[in-house]
């Protein structure tokens, strides 16, 4: 059997369709719906019902999906394995983060690794979307989360200070009240520093939802409302200004992480020790400005 078949075999479970397990294994759909019959010819069974729906897996293909996915891991262990041995600083080095952290945050640190490292080939994955670091979607990730699996290699980098933004021509609004103000949030509002803006101005109308905090910090520099913003965004975007509270809103911690195998991945390695000089000599000059 195949494995490059047995890969496509559970693309088309997990997605349902041709079309998104091309996309997840950047193939095309022809060569995916091609690779398909001729896994199930070889097997002997239909695995998949074809529905207007998509595709939907028969008994059969329930049977072997555990089955499938352990030689899914253990050729991806392979890889990781092999991948962590590698000593030429060449090659490409995937970066999973938020949209913020890769707008505000990597553009200096990535300025300094290119030109130390030209031969690395960096690509920036970001949304709201966890990429896998066990199955390589990712090298290396950022989170404002620590991470759960026991394989991953995790290091809390530093501590995400927030702040409260308005327009720079706006006049304040009361701390407590909020009346005659709106509200810039992000659409899903469990994150702790939204419940605090939320709870600071009780009487200010929710007015804009948005998932990227670079367009909460646009639609901030219009006039639309209030924002709550890291302070590394807002302190960046021109036309607003930090408020002056009681309280600032709560901070969290950024973790790094990445899988335990590609410990010894030397381009990885370089990528680490560049971002660890950066927030050295960030926190010196922090500590010098004091």
């Amino acid at each position: 059997m195949d494995w490059s078949d047995v890969r496509i075999f559970l693309a088309v479970a997990r997605s349902g369709t041709l079309g998104g397990a091309a996309r997840s294994l950047q193939t095309s759909h022809p060569t995916v719906g091609r690779r398909l019959r001729a896994l199930e010819q070889a097997m002997g069974h239909t695995l998949f019902q074809r529905t207007a729906d998509g595709f939907v897996l028969t008994d059969e293909g329930h049977g072997i999906v555990a089955l499938a996915e352990q030689m899914e891991e253990g050729a991806l262990a392979m890889e990781r394995r092999l991948a962590g041995q590698e000593r030429n600083l060449e090659g490409s080095l995937r970066i999973s983060t938020t949209d913020w952290f890769g707008a505000y945050v990597l553009p200096p640190i990535l300025a300094d690794f290119a030109n130390a490292y030209p031969n690395v080939d960096v690509e920036i994955l970001t949304g709201t979307r966890r990429f896998s670091l066990a199955q390589r979607e990712a090298d290396v990730a950022f989170r404002t989360v620590p991470f759960e699996t026991a394989d991953v290699v995790q290091r809390r980098l530093f501590r995400l200070e927030y702040g409260v933004y308005i327009a720079e021509e706006a006049p304040d609004p009361k701390y407590g009240d909020g009346t005659g103000f709106r509200l810039i949030t992000p659409s899903k509002r469990h994150f702790p520093d939204i419940a605090w803006l939320v709870e600071s101005f009780p009487n200010a109308k929710p007015v804009l939802q948005s998932n990227n905090r670079n367009v909460q910090g646009r639609m901030c520099r219009q006039g639309v409302g209030i924002a709550v913003l890291p302070r590394v965004v807002g302190n960046q975007i021109s036309g607003i200004r930090r408020l002056e509270l009681p309280t600032p809103p709560p901070a969290r911690d950024i973790w790094m992480g990445y899988h335990r195998d590609l410990r010894g991945l030397q381009r990885l390695r370089a990528f680490i020790a560049t971002l660890s000089d950066h927030l050295a000599n960030e926190a010196a000059r922090g500590a010098a400005q004091k």
